[in-house]
């Protein structure tokens, strides 16, 4: 039997590194994709170039692991930037400098679903997606926040169109992470450890094949629901 293989964008730091991490312990092959990753492949470890904003990058990473590992079983899309909006003042990212955000955040994780679906739909697998607990809220003036309520509902849309092919989606909407990305004004703000993220996505994926976690909403003890 083949050993289960599971594949993580985004997996250069923060959520994506500590849950690599966790599938590793866990006992599977795990890919850990990224636009920095130096190429390098092992026996159960492999760091793979990808740029999850372009099709032809997702599609051929997808490509090359089944090739080369025979099979994918769980693909976390979890790759994505972070910048600061507002649609009424200068304050933050110029409007010019948005589109890689919305690209990534939300065109990376359309392409890596549908470039990994085939493998998954072979494998009976599992799609897992990074949304966040600022897309089920308004933030105001917030870009990032409108990308991870995209992120809903591609899962949504996935899931309603994956029904009767074996494939389980999830999306993990976690609250404040402790994680480089962090604004200046949020420093003392109860925070995730990116493990504590990872844990939860092991856990869904982790059920019996019956069980399809839609959803897990995660925040660290103290944070305020409109944060």
């Amino acid at each position: 039997m083949m050993e289960h293989v599971f594949v993580v964008t985004g997996a250069s730091r923060g959520i994506g590194a500590a849950t690599a991490a966790l599938a590793a312990d866990a006992g599977y092959r795990v890919v850990r994709a990224s636009r920095s990753a130096e190429e390098s492949v092992g026996d159960r470890g492999w760091d793979a170039k990808c740029d999850v904003s372009s099709w032809d990058s997702v599609q051929e990473l997808m490509s090359r692991v089944e090739s080369r590992w025979g099979r994918i079983d769980v693909v976390f899309a979890n790759a994505g930037v972070s910048v600061d909006t507002s649609f009424v003042s200068d304050a933050g990212a110029k409007p010019s400098e948005w589109t890689d955000m919305v690209v990534t955040n939300v065109c990376g994780p359309a392409f890596t679903a549908r470039a990994a679906m085939p493998a998954l739909m072979r494998s009976g697998g599992h799609l897992v997606l990074t949304g966040s607990a600022a897309g089920r809220g308004v933030r105001p003036g917030n870009l990032y926040s409108a990308t991870k309520w995209a992120i809903t509902g591609l899962a949504q849309a996935i899931r309603a169109e994956a029904v009767g092919t074996g494939v389980r989606v999830t999306v993990v909407q976690p609250g404040l992470v402790d994680t480089d990305a962090i604004p200046a004004s949020r420093a003392a703000d109860p925070k995730l450890a990116p493990e504590d993220v990872g844990r939860a996505v092991l856990y869904a994926v982790s059920q019996p094949s019956t069980v399809d976690v839609n959803e897990i909403l995660i925040r660290p003890t103290g944070q305020a629901a409109h944060r």
